[in-house]
């Protein structure tokens, strides 16, 4: 697949190392969510930190949740730690 690396007998995949920054704003409180142990805050950005192979998966969830992206970053090794 594009943009993926595989090295050595281990499998490791470039891919399962990188980060990305999700920018949301919108997010709102419902039944998808309301199993958390916090309100969501109806203002402002919310900052989530995605691992490449859970891209897609935590976009869905932040359209169920009625958030909108606004903004994706790639983080270097040293903003994601």
């Amino acid at each position: 697949m594009f943009g993926q690396t595989t090295v050595g007998a281990n499998g490791i995949s470039s891919a399962n190392s990188r980060m990305f920054r999700y920018e949301v704003v919108g997010l709102r409180q419902n039944e998808e969510n309301d199993k958390n142990n916090y309100d969501i805050r109806n203002s402002g950005s919310v900052f989530m930190t995605v691992p490449y192979n859970r891209m897609n998966e935590e976009m869905q969830r932040i359209t169920r949740m009625g958030g909108k992206i606004v903004k994706i970053e790639p983080l270097t090794t040293a903003e994601a730690n």
